[in-house]
């Protein structure tokens, strides 16, 4: 026989006096009893594995849009390199694993389809009706786990959200700024658990890696091109500058106390940024087709404010969002209602779910 073991037991042997634990988790919106085998950050990544929004992450776009090779990174990769880079780190500093990889699941959850090219045009559409409004896929990763991913519960039972605890949610909220903006921010904007800090963290550093790759794979750029002084600090190959990362990020963190990385690293890591900002995220020959994408989503922003009826199947599956059983009839004359709910639903879809209800709505339907 083998022994059923208690998730308090485990952390409290293999954690750090500077880790999460699941019992003194600060709880989820809608209390829960507890699980003696699966600690609540376990509940929370097992949710989060288990959600559309999750699956749909393998369709959308990270970097390049309609990459041509297979290998090319999507949003769902990134999201489970962050995660693997997050365990790493956390397992080494004795931090708690369940909890980081909750959040690194999570944190893309939100995003728009085509990349940040799709939160550009949300972000500015919702301006555009109230300046008030505003997009960030970092908070509408929030609003999925909230509000909007549905968990079906059997015999026509649905519940709206994932009930994730204060931790994930924090994580997942507040993962997408800055590294020196950490101190500045409160609350939901500020990581408040040392495993969120980490996250926010790796995000950054699994980007920089993966998009030099990707565009080197594709052609973009040759290693060559790379900067002596970025390859002198971190490394000439990928693997290299991962491992150099990763490790600084470890033991600095670990001389400190905090989830830092030393200065030398952080400057090579920002100058790289840089360099792909210069040669790749501006300039290159993908980034052209970023027109077209703004254009399409633009499109369908407008036809569905225009018409609500055109997202109905939609509205019909998230009454919660709208708090009514007639969403279709209660959003004539809210026009911030409309606006936000029309985001909801354009943030909910893969750059292919983008491109056929663009041809829907613009192509005529013709019958025979």
């Amino acid at each position: 026989m083998l022994p059923i073991t208690n998730y308090r037991d485990r952390e409290g042997r293999l954690l750090s006096q500077g880790a999460a634990f699941g019992i003194a988790s600060k709880g989820r919106i809608l209390p829960e009893d507890d699980d003696a085998i699966r600690s609540p950050f376990q509940k929370d990544r097992d949710r989060i594995i288990h959600s559309r929004a999750f699956r749909r992450l393998q369709y959308k776009t990270q970097v390049f849009m309609a990459p041509k090779g297979d290998e090319i990174r999507t949003r769902l990769t990134h999201t489970l390199e962050v995660a693997q880079l997050s365990r790493s780190v956390c397992d080494a500093l004795g931090l708690n694993e369940d909890l980081v990889e909750a959040i690194a699941l999570g944190h893309d959850l939100g995003h728009a389809p085509f990349g940040h090219t799709g939160e550009a045009v949300l972000d500015a559409k919702l301006k555009s009706i109230d300046p008030s409004l505003g997009f960030e896929h970092a908070l509408q990763s929030l609003r999925v786990v909230d509000t909007l991913e549905r968990r079906e519960r059997g015999h026509g039972d649905v519940l709206f959200g994932l009930n994730l605890t204060y931790e994930t949610r924090n994580g997942i909220a507040s993962h997408s700024k800055g590294l020196e903006e950490m101190s500045k921010l409160e609350d939901m904007r500020s990581p408040q658990t040392l495993e969120g800090q980490i996250v926010r963290l790796c995000d950054r550093v699994a980007y920089v890696n993966h998009d030099l790759d990707d565009a080197i794979h594709a052609g973009i750029i040759d290693a060559t091109d790379v900067p002596t002084v970025t390859t002198e600090a971190l490394g000439s190959f990928y693997s290299q500058r991962l491992d150099t990362m990763v490790l600084d990020i470890i033991r600095s963190s670990s001389a400190v106390g905090e989830i830092v990385m030393s200065r030398p690293i952080q400057e090579a890591m920002d100058g790289l940024m840089l360099f792909l900002k210069d040669r790749v995220y501006m300039h290159s020959e993908p980034k052209r087709e970023e027109g077209k994408a703004r254009d399409l989503l633009s499109r369908i922003f407008d036809f569905c404010m225009e018409d609500v009826r055109r997202m109905d199947p939609y509205l019909r599956e998230h009454p919660m969002t709208c708090e009514s059983n007639d969403p279709v009839s209660m959003f004539r004359g809210d026009l911030q209602g409309t606006a936000r709910i029309v985001t909801d639903y354009i943030a909910s879809m893969t750059d292919r779910m983008a491109l056929k209800v663009a041809t829907d709505l613009v192509m005529p339907h013709i019958y025979v």
